[in-house]
């Protein structure tokens, strides 16, 4: 009993000590801990009054010839004086205070008060650093405007050499160009006499006003040319120009009111008015945009005049042929009609199986109603070429939809009778395609016809043969007549689709080299690329002509393959 009591003090005393022990080295270990601190902080605080404020404010009090600048020195001097008599001294009673705390163990209380005169450090040094920039502007000033100064001076010579040497090419703001030489002259004087005075806050603004000056009148002299180029001479030309072709189409009979030219016209010179007006106060703002922008305008005027003159020559063609087809489809209507009583007598067929003829007659009668209207918008000169040909287009759709819809009828109704009279009939219509494929391929003046025309076009007359052939034979074969009939359809529906094809790849070819002729004068390889989009042409290799024309544009103009089909649709 006695041996555990001895134990246990002995475990008590050795847990004593142990804590003790502990307390002891925490406590030196905290101390350590904030002694360092204070230390670091220490060195901050002495840092926070630097030997160059003091140095640079005996610089500005060298300077002092005015009374802006004494009043400034007077002002930097007393918060030098508060930083250093006030505000530094107050974070000494601050680390005093908490170095007695260390000392006190009053850990607790240590952090906050740390944490607060880190920040006041921070605070003051932020203030001493200003207060030095702020001195360093005086100071430092003379030798950094005299850089700047020199700077400039050496790019107004420059300006002033380019002027003299080119006088001519600013004739028309010579007098705006000289005053505002005379200005950075005396900006330059005025800027000796203030750095004479010290006047440096004068100077800084000096240096600014040269800065601008010099740097807008530079950007005179390089874009000023261009302008009085553009707005004197190449403008006007190309409205002299379109105004000339505009009036020349209009007597021809060419309806141009919704370019609205004339006022366009109007609109630019105004527009070219305010440029030369601002140009006289050497503004320049958005000035080669603009007048950029109108040359493009009258660029396209020309694009507008070429697609004019193509539409008219369509759109006389669609008068032609439209005005044939449309007739052609009230004459079978009508013939079709004064035969449909004994058909439907002969094969007992109802109303509704033969209403089709009724509708396909009110289409027919309408389309030529629509047609007369377009006719007679165009001899009154109610719209442009290029609506009118629209029009057209979307009258030659409807056309073509009604004649499938009548020879699938005709084929319906055909089939009731002898497959004779069917054949007769269809041949009268294939007739007719190839010569609309004939008048089609002559409608263009093509320099070459290909010789895929020729062999198709034999291919067709020859099938035709066969099929007036098996027409007079005795007895006629009504499957080979079938069969003859379908080949026959086929080959000159191909002759007509080789004519189209051929006509528009040959026109959009022509286009393209008229279009990228433009182009050719200052571009090597599209004068090379069109030379040889001519000859393909001439030796009638049209879609070899497009594809290099297309090819040469293409380096200056993207996608102008895609305009062209987009003009042709047109």
């Amino acid at each position: 009993m006695n041996t555990y009591v001895l134990f246990t003090i002995a475990y008590i005393i050795i847990i004593v000590i142990l804590i003790i022990s502990m307390f002891l080295i925490i406590n030196k270990y905290m101390k350590k801990k904030y002694n360092e601190v204070l230390k670091l902080l220490e060195r901050d605080k002495n840092l926070i009054i630097s030997a160059s404020i003091l140095s640079e404010l005996n610089k500005v009090e060298s300077l002092i010839n005015n009374k802006e600048l004494e009043k400034r020195y007077e002002g930097w001097k007393n918060k030098f004086k508060s930083i250093k008599d006030k505000e530094v001294p107050k974070i000494t009673d601050e680390l005093i205070n908490v170095e007695e705390k260390v000392k006190s163990r009053k850990y607790k209380e240590i952090e906050k008060e740390l944490a607060k005169i880190e920040l006041d450090i921070y605070y003051i040094k932020s203030k001493s650093k200003v207060l030095l920039e702020e001195i360093k502007e005086i100071t430092t000033s003379e030798e950094k405007n005299r850089e700047i100064v020199t700077k400039l001076k050496s790019k107004y010579r420059e300006i002033l050499t380019k002027y003299n040497n080119n006088k001519e090419d600013y004739e028309i703001i010579q007098s705006p160009i000289e005053l505002q030489l005379e200005n950075i002259d005396k900006l330059f004087v005025a800027f000796e006499k203030s750095m004479e005075n010290n006047a440096y806050t004068e100077v800084s603004k000096i240096v600014k006003a040269l800065d601008d000056t010099i740097g807008n009148l530079n950007i005179v002299m390089e874009e000023a040319p261009s302008i009085i180029i553009m707005g004197k001479m190449l403008i006007p030309k190309k409205i002299k120009d379109t105004h000339d072709i505009y009036e020349k189409m209009t007597k021809e009979g060419y309806n141009l009111d919704y370019l609205k030219i004339d006022h366009n016209i109007e609109e630019s010179e105004k527009k070219i008015a305010d440029i030369f007006d601002r140009l006289n106060v050497l503004n320049l703002v958005d000035s080669i945009f603009e007048l950029k922008t109108i040359l493009d305008y009258y660029d396209n005027l020309y694009n507008d005049f070429e697609r004019e003159k193509v539409s008219k020559k369509m759109f006389m063609d669609y008068t032609r042929t439209l005005g044939i087809r449309c007739k052609k489809i009230l004459d079978t209507i009508m013939s079709l009609s004064k035969k449909i009583d004994d058909i439907k007598y002969s094969y007992d067929l109802t109303d509704d199986e033969v209403k089709i003829i009724d509708e396909i007659s009110l289409t027919g009668k309408s389309i030529k109603s629509e047609y007369e209207s377009i006719i007679e918008d165009y001899r009154n000169k109610l719209f442009s070429y290029s609506k009118l040909n629209k029009q057209m287009e979307l009258l030659n759709v409807k056309i073509s939809k009604t004649e499938d819809k009548l020879d699938y009828t005709l084929k319906s109704l055909g089939s009731l009778k002898e497959d004779e009279l069917r054949a007769r009939e269809q041949l009268e219509e294939i007739k007719g395609i190839l010569s609309s494929a004939k008048e089609k391929i002559t409608s263009y003046k093509l320099p070459v016809i290909p010789k895929c025309y020729y062999i198709e076009l034999e291919e067709a007359t020859e099938a035709i043969r066969e099929m007036i052939k098996e027409l007079e034979a005795k007895p006629i074969s009504i499957k080979t007549l079938n069969i003859r009939v379908d080949t026959a359809r086929d080959l000159v529906l191909k002759l007509y689709n080789t004519s189209n094809e051929t006509i528009k790849t040959a026109w959009m070819a022509e286009n393209a080299i008229i279009y990228g002729n433009r182009y050719r004068v200052n571009n090597k390889e599209i004068d090379s690329g069109l030379e040889k989009a001519c000859q393909a042409f001439m030796r009638g290799n049209f879609k070899l002509s497009l594809e290099n024309s297309i090819n040469a544009i293409n380096i200056v103009e993207p996608g102008i393959y895609k305009r062209l089909l987009d003009a042709y649709k047109k």
